[in-house]
């Protein structure tokens, strides 16, 4: 699944960029989500993310969103959880003309599943997410599917190291209206890191993610890629 959305992106950034270069942008942009979870009693978990996104660093850098996404889980078994969640997104200094505001809000319930397991000298985690999204100046309810792959590997001469690779596909199920999502493809995330654990609580990745972003004004097109300078903080308690 990853690699075919790895090169399902880069294959659609090259149709944008060959067919249109005015319209495919690029961003420099920093990302420092902190995750926090906690193990509660008779297998139930809950979970806190706090992320703060930043874009425009190539010019004089401004806060591109804050996203605030509490969740409750269950451990169905040792590997399996079930998880409902709720994201609150503060979407700031967006282009838009009147009478629309530059900031706007977005609401999502969503459901995942996530299967995590650490073998020998590897680590590999799956999660599956289906969100519900409520978008301010949109009418109706958009629904999109994402998946995510995620591999570690610890140094062997340094094991509190390792190396690590994310890549994350965001699918639209639905279209909504004429100014909200439409159905299809709608961007792909890939991360290659390192990654430091300090403690059984604690550990952090660092690294550059390549994000690419379908947008709806040039439809079945990729045309944003994002650099991004992605700092994550791992909190479990």
């Amino acid at each position: 699944m990853a690699t075919a959305a790895v090169a399902w992106s880069l294959l659609s950034g090259g149709q944008a960029l060959a067919q249109s270069s005015s319209t495919f942008s690029q961003d420099f942009r920093v990302w420092s989500p902190v995750f926090l979870t906690v193990k509660l009693p008779s297998s139930f978990l809950a979970h806190l993310e706090i992320q703060p996104r930043f874009a425009d660093l190539d010019e004089d850098g401004r806060i591109d969103q804050l996203i605030l996404r509490p969740a409750v889980g269950y451990q169905l078994m040792e590997h399996l959880s079930i998880w409902q969640g709720y994201a609150w997104v503060g979407n700031y200094n967006q282009n838009h003309t009147p009478p629309q505001s530059p900031f706007f809000e977005e609401s999502r319930i969503y459901q995942q599943i996530l299967y995590a397991r650490k073998f020998e000298t590897f680590k590999i985690s799956s999660r599956t997410r289906l969100e519900e999204r409520w978008i301010e100046h949109v009418d109706g309810t958009a629904v999109r599917f994402r998946t995510a792959l995620r591999g570690m590997y610890p140094l062997p001469m340094a094991p509190d190291w390792a190396l690590v690779a994310t890549d994350e596909i965001f699918i639209h199920l639905n279209t909504v209206g004429s100014r909200g999502p439409a159905a299809g493809f709608d961007r792909n995330r890939f991360f290659a890191g390192i990654n430091r654990t300090f403690s059984k609580q604690f550990n952090m990745d660092v690294g550059y993610q390549n994000e690419l972003v379908n947008s709806r004004t040039i439809p079945d097109l990729a045309n944003q890629m994002n650099h991004v300078v992605l700092v994550q903080f791992f909190v479990t308690l």
